[in-house]
């Protein structure tokens, strides 16, 4: 049985990788990936072999992925934060089924969540969801809707792929329909970089996050209620009696 690693690098810095991330590479024959991400991590493999696609060949990237595997090669497919979380587990896992002589192991990461998190503070600690205002695999019609419920049960909101040249201003309508049950001064955060040179974060209310401009390469929190600034950091409670 050939085996394909599906690893989650985690948010770019090295030190932010898992060990298990980290061992498994390095024991691999070929690192397969999206052009950006395996840029992140060639230096640390410099004797690896590396393939690689551009944006939106997926389908084919992985499809390299199990023929480098049938040719009986450790092969690890490489995805930024966690392979599970908006990554490629589900599409290799999906083809898989094409492929009998190949397994699947999913080797988890730091999503841009959790890392960008750390960044603020302890945006977290209570229940959150987390969507994508990418509408190029989700009608933008179902990603208003989940933003729209998810602000009416008062989650935190984590937003990924907030902004684009194409998507200028989908964190402004974002925000319009959060606001329609949450408050304008609602604490909220952006993390732009998160594990990598020129990393910045920044606390700010609702309101104020509405007309701030952002790119793909920035993770968007929105608080809760209870959600407070904390010294600059961002801070959910959980609801621990300390007094």
């Amino acid at each position: 049985m050939n085996i394909i690693y599906v690893v989650g690098i985690g948010p770019g810095a090295y030190e932010k990788m898992t060990i298990e991330a980290a061992d498994t590479l390095r024991d691999s024959d070929v690192i397969i990936g999206y052009t950006v991400y395996v840029d992140l991590v060639r230096e640390h493999f410099p004797e690896k072999e590396f393939l690689t696609t551009p944006m939106r060949k997926e389908v084919d990237r992985c499809r390299m992925a199990f023929e480098e595997a049938e040719k009986g090669r450790k092969v690890a497919m490489i995805c930024s934060g966690d392979a599970g979380v908006y990554g490629m587990a589900g599409l290799m896992l999906e083809l898989g089924r094409e492929y009998p002589d190949c397994e699947v192991r999913v080797i988890p990461g730091v999503t841009a969540a959790t890392g960008g998190a750390a960044v603020l503070g302890a945006p977290l600690i209570h229940d959150f969801a987390l969507i994508s205002l990418s509408d190029l695999l989700t009608p933008w019609e179902k990603i208003e809707k989940r933003l729209r419920l998810a602000a009416e049960a008062d989650f935190v909101i984590c937003l990924y792929n907030p902004g684009s040249k194409k998507r200028a201003d989908y964190l402004e309508k974002a925000c319009e329909i959060m606001m329609e049950s949450k408050s304008g001064d609602t604490v909220c955060g952006l993390v732009s970089q998160i594990g990598r040179e020129g990393e910045s974060m920044r606390v700010l209310p609702l309101k104020e996050l509405k007309k701030t401009p952002v790119d793909m390469f920035t993770t968007v929190f929105i608080g809760n209620s209870q959600t407070v600034e904390v010294d600059g950091k961002m801070v959910t409670p959980r609801g621990y009696r300390y007094e």
